[in-house]
């Protein structure tokens, strides 16, 4: 099996050809970053074009994350001992009293796939983790809500960093259903993302 039918596979949702072909792969002597950019990467990038141009939903987007976090299992030991650097580390998770989480899963799928080393901090999550992973060295922190009654508590987050002495060592970025643009700037966030894919390409330009 060649790179390429890996990437179809990930993009039809095809997990155990993935993790066949990722086992070839490697089996082959393909570096694992090779397997992870030009399959995975390049996959989940296809299927995030495909749902801004309306072609996937969220299920389609799903399936594929399921399918590519499949062959990135295989690929993670193989990765770390060669070495090579996530994109970026990203911390993730819905704010305190909001139990939601399939957006915020989906998001944290499509980092992975787009090489991103991320921390699901899950859902009902405190001030105080999200400052917990900024001091363990995320770059990003990522805060999901479903409530508009929880919306808030994104901003009591970003102020606990604040007094914590780590805004400024942290990116944040914010989504859900209810939140918006404006809300985003007015409670400090360095950024908003209506969707899963979005939140890809915006947490990229955040580190870059």
């Amino acid at each position: 099996m060649n790179l390429n039918e890996i990437y179809e596979n990930v993009i039809d949702g095809n997990a155990s050809e993935v993790k066949a072909g990722v086992q070839e792969a490697l089996d082959q002597g393909i570096s694992a970053d090779v397997i992870l950019n030009q399959s995975l990467v390049a996959a989940m990038d296809e299927v995030g074009r495909r749902f801004e141009e309306g072609e996937f939903f969220v299920p389609e987007m799903l399936i594929a994350a399921r399918a590519m976090q499949a062959g990135l299992a295989l690929l993670k030991p193989a990765l770390i001992l060669s070495g090579i650097k996530a994109a970026g580390r990203v911390a993730i998770g819905t704010v305190k009293g909001d139990l939601h989480d399939i957006g915020k899963n989906l998001v944290s799928m499509m980092l992975e796939g787009a090489g991103f080393e991320v921390r699901d901090l899950g859902t009902d999550v405190t001030p105080q983790a999200f400052i917990q992973a900024a001091q363990e060295g995320a770059q990003v922190i990522g805060m999901s809500a479903l409530l508009t009654t929880t919306m808030g508590n994104m901003g009591t987050t970003i102020q606990a960093l604040q007094a914590a002495g780590l805004r400024d060592r942290v990116k944040i970025i914010i989504g859900g259903a209810p939140v918006t643009e404006g809300f985003a700037q007015q409670i400090g966030a360095d950024a908003f993302a209506p969707d899963a894919s979005s939140a890809v390409r915006t947490v990229r330009a955040l580190v870059s």
